[in-house]
């Protein structure tokens, strides 16, 4: 027995073959529809977990600090690699060491850069290997002597440095000669770190000039 068209309630009559085929593309609209909200959803979803997974799985904070420098125990290895005497400040605990090992190409220098504390500048120390009288101005960028100032028994230059940014933010320095070497105290720190620094090595300087007589 065949089976009789589906009377349709709005209509009161069975719904003709293109009404229902309307009937069924609505449907499907619908549900392609409703498909695709679904699925926008769940990509929503996954997408915020993986956000999620990246945001607290990720290690986050400061980075461990840098291993601090041995100046010391750099310095003799250099010492003996140099076959010369290497120059040892002696300066407060509390500074950190940016800087420690020997740099330049015409003049090599022994240098480390001290760094005193918070927005307290820099102090550098450069021990130049048989400098040449003009070395220091190189390295000061053309700064002229001032005076010569008398620390721990030795005798220092003091430079007048009239442009810090065009002597590479230089507003201090002071230059000893010890025996074939010069060491160079300079940076932009207190005036008194920068003397306290040569202080501290003006015995070495002494054991240099020495050595050289």
């Amino acid at each position: 027995m065949a089976r009789q068209p589906r009377v349709v309630a709005e209509l009161g009559r069975p719904e003709t073959p293109e009404e229902a085929a309307e009937r069924k593309a609505v449907h499907s609209a619908a549900y392609r529809s409703s498909q695709n909200l679904r699925n926008l959803i769940a990509a929503l979803i996954v997408t915020l977990g993986v956000v999620l997974v990246v945001v607290f799985a990720v290690p986050r904070g400061t980075p461990p600090p840098r291993e601090d420098i041995d100046v010391a125990a750099v310095a003799e290895r250099i010492s003996e690699n140099e076959g010369r005497q290497i120059i040892v400040p002696d300066v407060p605990g509390e500074w950190r060491v940016n800087v420690a090992s020997v740099e330049g190409d015409t003049t090599r220098a022994w240098t480390i850069v001290y760094v005193p504390g918070e927005e307290q500048g820099f102090v550098r120390v450069a021990q130049g290997f048989d400098a040449d009288p003009a070395w220091t101005t190189r390295v000061l960028r053309g700064a002229d002597a001032d005076e010569t100032v008398t620390i721990d028994g030795v005798a220092w230059t003091r430079y007048d440095i009239a442009d810090a940014e065009a002597a590479g933010n230089v507003t201090s320095a002071l230059s000893a000669q010890a025996g074939p070497d010069v060491v160079l105290v300079y940076g932009n720190a207190p005036e008194a770190d920068i003397e306290r620094t040569a202080e501290s090595v003006s015995g070495q300087v002494r054991e240099l000039q020495e050595a050289a007589e």
